[in-house]
């Protein structure tokens, strides 16, 4: 009986130092782990939030540059000829061009739509027109009014004949007309 009691002095120390061991293993460095983990986790989630603040902040810097920008498109937009395909805005700029002339007692003998230059986002539209106009008055009306209108129109050729040498009342014009577009 001794012998079991020495044994179980020695083994209840033993048992204890073991038991504390495991709890101290498994029970507070698995807390203080999670501990230290929601701690990380706390400051992580409060950089997110002051994050969130300061772009709450810069909101309103935000929408007025926004604004402007779209303002800014706006007034770019109004100097393009507008169409969605290259085809469309070739018309457009060829239906601006035929009233210009139609309203200066100019008749349109033929048109042409040329191929189209690319500008990077862009494409060049072109075209060709043989106009009849009735004196130099009405071309130099034509010009100006193609030249400092909205959309920006270009005239990048012009070739001017008498109709009539001895009578050099009307005048045979050849147009080349390039303008801006956004199409594709």
């Amino acid at each position: 009986m001794e012998q079991r009691s020495r044994l179980l002095k020695f083994a209840i120390p033993v048992i204890a130092v073991l038991f504390v061991l495991v709890a101290y293993q498994y029970g507070y460095e698995r807390i203080r782990a999670e501990t230290s983990s929601v701690r990380e986790m706390q400051a992580m989630k409060f950089r997110t939030l002051e994050k969130y603040i300061t772009v709450v902040a810069e909101r309103p810097i935000i929408e007025a540059r926004l604004a402007s920008s779209k303002e800014q498109r706006k007034a770019d937009d109004a100097k393009i000829i507008e169409g969605q395909t290259y085809s469309l805005s070739a018309n457009t700029l060829e239906d601006i061009v035929r009233g210009i002339i139609t309203g200066r007692d100019g008749s349109i003998s033929s048109e042409r739509v040329e191929k189209p230059d690319d500008l990077g986002a862009f494409k060049v539209v072109n075209v060709s027109m043989d106009v009849v106009l009735p004196d130099t008055r009405a071309l130099s009306d034509v010009i100006y009014s193609i030249e400092t209108r909205t959309p920006y129109i270009v005239v990048r050729e012009l070739d001017v004949r008498a109709r009539n040498i001895r009578e050099p009342r009307e005048l045979t014009v050849k147009l080349r007309i390039a303008a801006l577009t956004g199409g594709k």
